[in-house]
């Protein structure tokens, strides 16, 4: 991620943004109960922890998309569309008071990137490119296997959503969103780095 004049944002605010509104969401499902009970006027958005994180979610992540805006001047893609989606199943979760829907929003989100992602390569079109680009520079063979990689790796994280959300209580859902869907990203992230490094075009880091 850069900065309007062209320097990095620093790694640490970069992780803060994207890893923020999910703690967030994490810490006022935890201590929803006793947040109601010392503000009763939260009970507005709903009478369980659930929807006081959801509302606390859709604050977040919008503060979190106008921040890297401010910094970057652009709008990343996916964290885009993610908002999108976080802010029409949030809207929807508090104004039906139905937590559905904002458990199904992690496989929707997964199910869409890797539907792109595998399509696109389907018909020739590469566009993890688009997204990672200048972050990257790789030549075709690599742009596409990484490309069917991380397309099988988000349908995988739609069917494991699917999994945790069906078989166990909101409170484990929530914590695996946060403590277990992002460890398993990030390790799938590293994991990419051999080939990476095997079909880049130029050294890791240089502009």
């Amino acid at each position: 991620m850069k900065t309007i004049d062209g320097k990095r944002v620093n790694p640490l605010l970069k992780m803060a943004l994207e890893m923020g509104p999910l703690v967030v969401f994490f810490l006022a499902n935890a201590k929803g109960k006793s947040l109601i009970e010392s503000w009763p006027e939260l009970a507005q958005f709903g009478d369980q922890p659930i929807f006081l994180a959801t509302a606390a979610f859709m604050i977040a992540i919008t503060i979190s998309l106008v921040v890297s805006y401010w910094l970057t001047r652009t709008w990343p893609i996916m964290p885009v569309i993610t908002g999108i989606v976080v802010l029409v199943f949030g809207g929807l979760t508090l104004y039906l008071q139905d937590e559905l829907f904002i458990k199904l929003k992690p496989t929707i989100i997964n199910t869409l990137f890797g539907t792109i992602l595998l399509g696109g390569l389907y018909y020739g079109k590469v566009f993890l490119g688009v997204v990672f680009g200048e972050v990257f520079k790789l030549d075709d063979e690599g742009w596409r296997k990484l490309t069917l990689r991380w397309g099988v790796f988000f349908l995988c994280l739609a069917v494991l959503n699917e999994i945790i959300w069906r078989n166990f209580s909101t409170d484990f859902w929530v914590s695996f969103k946060v403590w277990g869907m992002m460890p398993i990203s990030m390790a799938f992230t590293l994991s990419q780095m051999p080939l990476i490094m095997k079909h880049s075009t130029e050294p890791l880091g240089e502009e």
